[in-house]
Parts: structure tokens; C-alpha cells; sequence
């Protein structure tokens, strides 16, 4: 078959589903001046980081215009020692509420956990430092995104820029959306500074930002000299990485401000991916882990590859897992292969294991 017809049954078979296009912009619920300006509430505020936006202003006018009563507060490890803070605002300045602070692991957008929250009775979830990978009018109960925007030191960046690379450079700008108001405001100061400047999109996602599992592969006709990452850590990076290997990539970490080159082992992971592959053919016996944490599961794309092992006489068991831990696994020596439908990166970057 041709790479076009391939596409289509691909598509055809509903293993995956195309995004649907972005709707159009749209007036947001306006904040009233009651709120905006409450003296007791900023006050209240004030004892969070001022250099992260908790949108607190926005999140009391939810709770008092929804009428919800229980309130389930769902965010990353690393800002959990800023729960309880933000739970005595909210609790104090919307009486009447009660909130639940979810403390199981939260790693991606993907783990949002409607589906808990729902069960333990709330009526409102409100998650944080995560983008809307999934849509609002398919969660199970009410869901407010708080991106958690923070603010960095641009001068530093911009400077760091200009000093390492020559004007005249196309790149392309990308980051997790902690980051993203700051891609889009250095985007004309770096034009200024004689940069071509490319902030790529890939639906559902806002433009410049990427997830471990989800970035665009960049155009030939764009002609990218080089990809830039502001955020910490390589995960989201990688992704980007491993979709564009050979556009040279860099990581700007706004929390220790250094600008370094980062690099990965496509030659491998393609090696280790076609060991699997190999594996995976001569197996007799499979498992098929559906992943339980938030909304990594996907029970239609289980259906299918059930279907296609019943079609090839192939036996299989099914296991329900919210982490998948390889010394999990090896305790059911019987399965010769297990495939994963949760995360794609846990095939990648630990399927060898």
C-alpha cells in the first residue's frame, strides 16, 4: 500500500481519532471588581509565590457561580506543598464548600482524574499546571484548568540568546505551558534581535507548547535551524526530539537560567523499539495492560487489538494498572509480551526493562 491509503485505513479502523480544529476565540466569564479587588483576598493570595499565577480571583468566581459545594483540587507533586494554602482561601472567602486535596501522582494532562473525583461525590475539579488535553465537555464533572502560569527572568533569556547564537537563525520556540505566556512575549523581541522565530502547534494543544507524548513534527519548508525548550527537565523536550532528529535542539531551564544543548539517542531507541517489534511477533502468549491513572487508558484502542489478537488465534490476559512497574510485570513469567495502552513514552523509554 501507499503511505496515503495506509493513512486512511489507519484512520478508517478509529485506532486514532483527528483532532478536531480549534474553535475560534471567545469572551471568557469576566471576574467582577468584587473579587478582583477584595483587599481581604488579595491579602490572602499574597502568601502564595507571586511569580505563579494559581488564578485564584477566577477560580472563587467558578465556585460561587457553578453553586458547587465540593471541590476537588488536583495538581503535580511539585506544587502540592501549596495545596492546603490555596485550599484555606477558597474554603474561607466561598463558605459553605469543603474541598478535597487529590495526592495520588499526577504526571502529565493525562491524569486528570475526573473520574475519582466524581466518585468521591465533588461537583467541581479544578486542575492544575496542566493544558486541556482533555476537553472540559468530556470530563464527568465540572473542570477548571489553572495553567499556573510563571513568570521568569526574560532578560536572562533573551540575553543568553543573543550571546550563543548569530541573528539571522530560525528557530523554533517550545515549552509546557507554564512557559507558554512567555514564548509568545519574547517571540517579538527576538525578531527584533534578528531571529526568525516559529511557534509550532499541534491540536489539542495551545500554540508552543508540547507534552512528553505530544509535539509537531516541524516542516522541511520552514527550514528550522534549531529548536528551543524553555522549561526543566528533558521528558517534554524529548518528544519534540525524538519527532525531529535532525533539527539540533536546546534547553533553557528558567529555574537554574542555564542554556544547554541537549542530545538524544535516536539510533537506539529505534534499535531497542525494533527488539520489541521482533519479540512481539514470535510471542505466544500477550498482555495487554490497560492504564487506570486518570485518563491514560483508552478502552476503544484495547477493543481493537483484542480484536485483531482474536482474528490471529493469539491468547492474552487483561491487567488494570494505574503505574506500570517492570518488576510488576516479570512476576507473570507465562506473558511474552505485553503491550501497554497508557503512555506511550513508558514503552519508549522503558520497554527494554
Amino acid at each position: 500500500k501507499n503511505a496515503s491509503s495506509t493513512e486512511a485505513s489507519i484512520e478508517d479502523s478509529g485506532s486514532i481519532q483527528v483532532a478536531k480544529p480549534r474553535r475560534g476565540p471567545r469572551l471568557l466569564n469576566q471576574v467582577p471588581p468584587e473579587i478582583l479587588k477584595d483587599p481581604a483576598l488579595n491579602d490572602a493570595i499574597a502568601l502564595l509565590p507571586s511569580n505563579y499565577s494559581f488564578e485564584i480571583h477566577k477560580t472563587v468566581h467558578r465556585i460561587r457561580t457553578s453553586g458547587a459545594k465540593k471541590i476537588a483540587l488536583q495538581m503535580p507533586e511539585g506544587l502540592l506543598l501549596f495545596a492546603t494554602t490555596i485550599s484555606d482561601i477558597l474554603t474561607e472567602f466561598c463558605p459553605g464548600i469543603e474541598t478535597l486535596i487529590m495526592g495520588d501522582v499526577t504526571y502529565g494532562a493525562c491524569c486528570i482524574d475526573d473520574y475519582t473525583a466524581r466518585a468521591l461525590g465533588c461537583d467541581l475539579l479544578v486542575h492544575y499546571a496542566h493544558s486541556c488535553l482533555i476537553p472540559v465537555d468530556v470530563t464527568k464533572i465540572k473542570t477548571l484548568y489553572v495553567f499556573v502560569d510563571i513568570s521568569i527572568d526574560t532578560q536572562h533569556l533573551l540575553a543568553s540568546l543573543e550571546r550563543n547564537f548569530a541573528s539571522g537563525k530560525t528557530m523554533a520556540v517550545v515549552g509546557t505551558i507554564q512557559f507558554n505566556a512567555t514564548i509568545h512575549g519574547v517571540k517579538s523581541s527576538l525578531e527584533k534581535a534578528g531571529f526568525r522565530v516559529l511557534v509550532p502547534q499541534i491540536a489539542p494543544l495551545s500554540k508552543g507548547e508540547i507534552l512528553g507524548c505530544t509535539s509537531p513534527r516541524l516542516k522541511d519548508d520552514d527550514a528550522v535551524d534549531m529548536i528551543l525548550y524553555l522549561g526543566d527537565g528533558r521528558f517534554h523536550l524529548e518528544s519534540i526530539m525524538i519527532h525531529n532528529p535532525s533539527i539540533p535542539a536546546y534547553r533553557y531551564d528558567p529555574y537554574s537560567r542555564k542554556l544547554t544543548r541537549e542530545t538524544y539517542g535516536h539510533d537506539e531507541m529505534q534499535g531497542l523499539r525494533r527488539d520489541a517489534i521482533k519479540t512481539a511477533k514470535g510471542a505466544k502468549r500477550w498482555g495487554l495492560i490497560l492504564g487506570s491513572l486518570g485518563r491514560q487508558g483508552n478502552p476503544h484502542t484495547m477493543a481493537l487489538i483484542e480484536a485483531r489478537l482474536k482474528e490471529r488465534g493469539i491468547s492474552w490476559i487483561n491487567l488494570l494498572l494505574s503505574e506500570i512497574f517492570p518488576g510488576k510485570l516479570a512476576m507473570m513469567a507465562d506473558v511474552e509480551c505485553w503491550v501497554q495502552v497508557a503512555c506511550p513514552r513508558l514503552s519508549i523509554d522503558w520497554g527494554y526493562a
